[in-house]
């Protein structure tokens, strides 16, 4: 399973794209962008929804752990419901 990309690594990554596509001369107006666009997009970022890589592995671990336990009633279920139908149609 692919690793997602820690939102601050992210953001480092995009504002260093913008700051290398900032003409030269302009190196002052490029540290005001990249101030305010890390400002905006921490802000953006810190507005969503979002869940840490560790609370997202419990989350998956405790699904698998579920998951599990339900196939196995299943089984049970299923298991009861055959007996069943053989008791009656004897």
């Amino acid at each position: 399973m692919a690793r997602l990309t820690p939102p601050e690594t992210l953001l480092n990554q995009i504002v260093e794209l913008f700051k290398e596509r900032i003409p030269p001369g302009l190196e002052e107006a490029g540290l005001d962008l990249k101030h305010n666009l890390r400002s905006l997009m921490s802000e953006s970022l810190s507005n969503m929804d979002l869940v840490s890589r560790e609370e997202f592995d419990i989350q998956r671990n405790v699904l698998a752990r579920t998951r599990t336990k339900l196939e196995a009633l299943e089984k049970v279920v299923a298991e009861l419901e055959q007996a069943q139908q053989e008791g009656t149609t004897e």
